[in-house]
């Protein structure tokens, strides 16, 4: 089994409330960790139809049940829950009794908003990063192939062809997850939508140009973008908002979660496709952001990535906000390193003084320090 780096936070967060929300995913792991860290606790799954039918049926019965709590499995499914769960733990001062784990982070959200605030701790759980994989000796030499696999725990773990597991995976998602969250009739050009997501990733956001080539309007593109975000599937990196002469961007841009799903909608079935296709340095952008994701979520930090763009076409990548000092980072898939690679990071650096480093992650082997304060950094020895 791959230990995960979440388990750490887990464990604090039980021993602090009486409640914990384990988000993600679905099949990112959520379940494995929690009966891990949990192993005596009764592990109820709501998609269970007779269980779900009990829980609607009798719920202050279902909860009296768990006299020592439990882990309550996909809970968005039962919503009218929360209401019971939050008498329960206001007549408890018991810690972690109930862990609540869902793959609808807005439904999920939205119940604990209204009932549960301030009784319940939140963590995210996404599929596994590249640090889980070195520590568990699994980090190949090709960041192609992990571009390729994602970080879906079954996907490794079981060596399952991800050509075959990301188009069941996704087939299921819109025919479950989509219909749960909204009642979309048009599942096929839904379906379309994501796929021109896809084909989108790395770049800025133009829901214009996305509704024309979905046949949708834009009001409708917003919607959609908030199911794919409330399900983890795609993640908008915001723009970054600092006083500058230049105007500024100011729309996010689109990445995946898992690059494993980004290669599925776009029809990549195996890692040398990756080495010739066009999205070869968007998708590398994408594993490297979400690998800075997953490294702030796993620990229960916020997000706190950013991307920056002027007018003219300045750009850096990556910036991280550490309470005002900026790391400015540049991602590049190339195992060549090219002077113009240097260009955005000097230009913002000399626009802003609060930028603390600059790093160059490239798709190369060797570690380097350049002139102006810029470590050249490989892939694999960002995490």
């Amino acid at each position: 089994m791959i230990k995960r780096t979440a388990e750490a936070r887990l464990q604090k967060l039980a021993a602090t409330f009486r409640s914990i929300a384990v988000v993600g995913p679905r099949q990112s792991g959520k379940t494995t960790l929690c009966r891990l860290v949990f192993p005596h606790k009764p592990y109820i799954s709501l998609e269970n139809p007779d269980v779900l039918e009990f829980a609607k049926a009798d719920p202050r019965g279902f909860l009296a049940q768990f006299k020592t709590g439990a882990i309550l499995d996909e809970i968005q499914r039962a919503p009218h829950l929360f209401s019971y769960l939050q008498q329960v733990l206001d007549e408890t001062k018991k810690r972690g009794l109930f862990i609540l784990t869902g793959s609808n982070n807005f439904l999920l959200q939205e119940n604990i908003t209204q009932t549960l605030s301030g009784r319940i701790a939140y963590l995210q759980l996404l599929p596994l990063s590249l640090a889980e994989l070195k520590e568990s000796k699994r980090l190949k030499a090709a960041y192609s192939w992990h571009i390729l696999n994602g970080g879906y725990p079954e996907v490794i773990a079981k060596k399952i062809n991800p050509a075959d597991w990301y188009s069941g995976y996704l087939d299921t998602y819109v025919e479950r997850d989509v219909r749960q969250l909204k009642n979309i009739s048009n599942l096929s050009q839904f379906a379309k939508f994501l796929r021109l997501c896809a084909g989108r990733t790395g770049q800025i956001l133009n829901m214009t140009s996305l509704g024309n080539d979905s046949g949708i309007d834009q009001k409708t593109v917003t919607a959609w973008l908030g199911i794919l975000q409330s399900s983890f599937i795609i993640y908008l990196l915001k723009p970054y908002h600092g006083s500058f002469n230049k105007r500024i961007i100011k729309t996010p841009k689109l990445y995946f979660y898992d690059t494993g799903v980004a290669c599925s909608l776009l029809g990549i079935n195996n890692a040398k496709q990756i080495i010739t296709h066009a999205a070869k340095g968007p998708l590398f952008e994408n594993m490297i952001v979400s690998e800075l994701l997953k490294e702030r979520l796993n620990k229960g930090q916020q997000d706190n990535l950013y991307y920056w763009r002027d007018k003219t076409g300045n750009e850096v990548d990556i910036l991280i906000d550490n309470a005002g000092k900026l790391i400015a980072m540049e991602l590049k898939a190339g195992e060549t390193i090219a002077q113009d690679f240097f260009k955005g990071l000097n230009y913002f650096s000399s626009l802003n003084k609060k930028t603390k480093e600059k790093q160059l992650v490239y798709g190369g082997k060797t570690m380097q320090k350049r002139s102006g304060n810029i470590l050249v950094m490989p892939w694999n020895e960002l995490f």
